[in-house]
Formats: C-alpha cells, structure tokens, sequence
C-alpha cells in the first residue's frame, strides 16, 4: 500500500480515522475502510454475504481484499453526515424525521438479517443521514452476535437521535416500543420487520403543547450494574468511546407490547413509504430490479445510438462522443477526474476507430467468395461498430456506468415507461438502419469518396 494508492484504487481524501475517499479502476467513487488484521478471517467468512445484502439504507459493498498488509474493505461513497454529528448540529429528530429513521434502519437490519449476518455494532457514527434518510455504512465485521441484539442496539439509536436535542423527550407514543425491543429477555423482542410495521402506525408528531421535562441523557458512561428496578440502554454517540446512557427513569416503565399487533383503531399513515406486511424480500427485490432495469435499458440506448450512427455516420458518431464525455464526468468523483474525461473519450477512439475498420474491411471481404455488399451499407456498419465499441467494447465502462446512474434512482414504475419508451425507439432505429440508405450529411463530398474507395476495393478483390 503506497501513500497514494490502496490496491487498485487512488486516494482522495481522508474521511476519518481509517476511512478514505478514493477512485476506483472505473471512475468509481468509492469509500475504503482499513481493518485490524485480526479482521481477516471474519472478512472472508462473511464478505459475500456482505455483497448480497441490497437496500436503499445499507452501503454497497463493492470489493475487499482480507489478504492484503492492512485488510481493507471497499464500499460505494454516501455524501451524507454521521448521525451523531446530525443531532449535535441540528438536534433531536421529531416527527416525520424521527419515524423515517426507525423505520429506515429497522429496513436496514432486515435487510442484513436476510443474508444471515447481523450488524453487531449499530452506532449513531456508522449512520450517515441523507437526505432525512439513514444509510448505515458499517456492520458484520466484529464477533457474531444474535439478531436480538441488533433490535436493542436499533432502540438505543432511535433514543439517542430522539433525545439528542437540549429539551427532547422520547414521544409517549414510542416509549411502548423502545421498551419491547429493549426486553431482558432477547426471544421476547419484536423481529426487524415487526419494528417496520409498528412504527409505520404510530402518530410521531409532535405535540402543540411542550411535554413535561423528564431527564436527559447523561453524559458519561453509566455502571455495567444499575440499582433495582432500573436499567439502562447504551448508545454510541461517535466521539472517541464515549457512550450516551439512555437511562430507563427517563420514560415510565411500560408493560411489554406484541408488535405488530392487528390493531382495531384507525392507523396513521406511515411516516415513510408504504410498507408491505412481509419487507424482507421486498428491500431486495426493488434495488435488484431497479439495477436489471438500468442495465437494461443502458443496453437499448448503445442500440440507438448505433442504429443512428448507421443511418447518419457522422452525425452518430460526433453526438456518440460528446454523449460518451458527458457520462464519464457523470461518473468521475473530482474536478480533475471529470477534466480527464475528454482525454479518456480520446484514448477510447482509436480503439473504437479500428473496431469500425475491422466490419467494414470484414464486409469488404466478402467479395472474395462471390459477395456484394453495398458500399454505404459497409460504411454505415463500421460507423454503427466504432460507436458500439465506443460505449460498450471489452474495457470501456465508463459511459455504460454513466448511463446506469442515470437510470437506477428512477422509480420502479418510471423504469417500466421508460423501457417501454427505450423499446420503441430502439425497434424503430433498428428498422430505419436496416431499411435507409446511410447519409453521411452535411459532408457529401466524404460521402463519396468513401463509397468510391470501397467500390474500387470489391472490385479488386472480385
């Protein structure tokens, strides 16, 4: 590991004690976080697993390499802020905000739960807020731990983003739960997806008139013992060790609740999206989809923008390389990466010139074994081939990873219009190259000079 360099990534800045912002091979932004070595053997046990857990709240892990000097894993970059600092800044969360992150980080452990692992160390630092929503961005590396624990550690994080602030008090309404999923008894504990649907139902709003003063959370760690009758929940506060203590005396002791329970009184809307009565599958099943869609239609647009360029060759290819530019920027993390794009679209043209050449000579040949292949059509294929190979060669991913990001954050339904959309154009452009003579306007004269050359080619070889 060089000073500039983890593996094949390039570093760019340091986000925090072991954790850098770098580049990967294909542009990538991309999150690296350095291991103990002692982490090795865990790493390579639960890694693949870690690859398969895919939600909106959890990070994507991308890569990791347990075998190297320092064991490091790699991550997709979230530009959002750890939730300690969050409330520090802002204070405690309220509301609709409030309920967006339980029900965030409740999806985010099924979401892990469902690969078989278990975060085993959920702390405010590992949360980042974007946007309102939390992305945890740390779990499975640390000693097993049972799903149960995962629920205790999802309450003491809620508590501590609800009581984060100088006046903030647990809502009455979430006191019930907290206590449920904080149980001394683990099996007694409600499952990921029952904290999902009952925070769903509860009414987080606040109240118009100020609550009566109960006391806050202490500063300092409290004793492994605590005297009878009171207990206390611990929630990392990110700063150094230092814990935040969520004593019980700060909420009346509630009697244990059955989450979910079919309830016969009218249920508020949920504070977040709609949420299905079984989640597991459905976190997954949505990003999965929403990717195969991206790919997908990344797919049809290279068709397009073929088909164009076989109809129209030098209209094609000069759109195709101010398109491909333009994606490369999309997906280059620094000013200086995105500076770079021209010069990697530069380097890529040969390499797409030749593959153009390839075809077209190709078609040529066919002379030799009777064949005759109109000379614009020839032309217009090696058009069609170079563009091809521009966006989508072996080793260009630039513009396809461009192209997906564009793609993917599209609901699943605009994915669907959009396909259909893609779908359309795509058959038409492919009629249109099949049925058209190639026009190489505005520039005639090249027009004819190619058609001549190729002419004069199939002649000499028939």
């Amino acid at each position: 590991m060089s000073h500039e360099h983890i593996g094949p990534y390039r570093l760019l800045a340091q986000q925090g004690a072991g954790v850098h912002r770098a580049a990967g091979p294909d542009g990538r932004d991309v999150a690296i976080r350095l291991l103990p070595p002692e982490t090795r053997d865990r790493l390579r046990a639960d890694l693949k697993a870690m690859r398969n857990v895919r939600s909106p709240y959890v990070v994507d892990v991308l890569d990791a390499d347990p075998d190297a000097d320092r064991p490091y894993l790699v991550s997709r970059f979230v530009p959002g802020r750890p939730l300690d600092e969050h409330v520090a800044e802002q204070g405690a969360l309220t509301g609709a905000d409030l309920g967006r992150l339980a029900v965030g980080l409740a999806k985010a452990l099924a979401a892990i739960h469902e690969t078989g692992l278990s975060h085993r160390a959920l702390r405010p630092r590992d949360i980042l807020v974007v946007d309102g929503s939390p992305v945890v961005i740390d779990f499975a590396i640390a000693e097993p731990a049972h799903e149960s624990e995962d629920v205790r550690a999802w309450a003491e994080v809620v508590a501590f983003a609800a009581t984060g602030g100088p006046d903030a008090a647990i809502p009455s309404v979430l006191e019930p739960l907290l206590w449920s999923a904080t149980d001394e008894d683990p099996a007694a504990r409600p499952s990921p997806a029952d904290l999902i649907t009952a925070v769903a139902a509860l009414d987080l709003q606040p109240a118009t008139a100020p609550a009566p003063p109960k006391p806050k959370p202490a500063a300092a760690p409290a004793p492994a013992s605590s005297e009878p009758g009171t207990s206390t929940r611990r929630a990392a506060s990110g700063a150094g060790d230092t814990s935040v203590v969520v004593a019980a005396a700060a909420v009346p002791r509630a009697p244990a609740v059955e989450v979910p329970a079919a309830r016969e009184e009218p249920v508020a809307e949920p504070v977040n999206e709609p949420v299905a009565a079984s989640p597991r599958p459905a976190v997954s099943r949505v990003q999965l989809v929403a990717e195969a869609w991206a790919r997908l239609l990344s797919a049809m647009v290279v068709v397009i923008v073929a088909a164009v360029a076989m109809m129209m060759p030098v209209l094609g290819i000069v759109l195709s390389v101010a398109a491909v530019v333009l994606l490369r920027m999309l997906v280059a993390p620094t000013g200086r990466e995105r500076a770079l794009s021209v010069g990697r679209t530069l380097v890529t043209l040969p390499y797409a010139a030749a593959c153009g050449a390839v075809v077209t000579l190709g078609l040529v040949a066919l002379s030799l074994f009777g064949f005759e292949v109109d000379p614009l059509a020839a032309a217009g294929l090696g058009a069609a081939a170079g563009v091809a190979a521009l966006w989508a060669a072996p080793g260009v991913r630039g513009p396809r990873l461009g192209m997906q990001r564009l793609l993917a954050p599209v609901a699943p339904r605009g994915i669907a219009v959009a396909g259909v959309v893609l779908g359309l154009l795509a058959f038409m452009a492919v009629v249109g190259a099949i049925s058209l003579t190639p026009s190489f306007a505005p520039m005639y004269g090249l027009q004819s000079s190619v058609e001549s050359a190729i002419a004069r080619w199939q002649s000499t070889l028939g």
